[in-house]
């Protein structure tokens, strides 16, 4: 079992900062993959940034330049900073994490989101 506990959502107006956190426990060989996806109302969920095990990173285009992904492999942490956002950046947010459990499965899991409201 794995869990993913996601930090740092909350209201800020158009400009402002947020810096979101996830943290994976549980039954956790190798993270391969740490991401962060976005759900805004009637609309489908889409990929954010990602990170793999070798610092590779991917970034929506509509985020490059205003956000950026990091980890911490010690603590099996993801954050996302997020600077000068809009508010069509408003959605629920979901860590993900692509990782081999102790029977060195490959596994999907992710949290259970936090909402990012930008006013305008």
């Amino acid at each position: 079992q794995v869990q993913l506990v996601e930090s740092g959502g909350g209201l800020v107006q158009t400009g402002g900062a947020l810096r979101l956190s996830c943290a994976a426990s549980g039954n956790i060989f190798r993270i391969n993959i740490m991401g962060w996806y976005r759900q805004a109302p009637g609309k489908q969920r889409e990929l954010v940034a990602r990170i793999t095990d070798d610092y590779s990173t991917n970034y929506a285009d509509s985020v490059k330049g205003r956000f950026t992904i990091s980890k911490n492999n010690a603590e099996n942490t993801v954050y996302l900073q997020m600077n000068s956002l809009k508010p069509e950046d408003t959605a629920v947010y979901y860590c993900n994490a692509v990782l081999l459990d102790y029977t060195r499965v490959q596994r999907n899991y992710w949290g259970q989101g936090t909402q990012v409201t930008v006013s305008s």
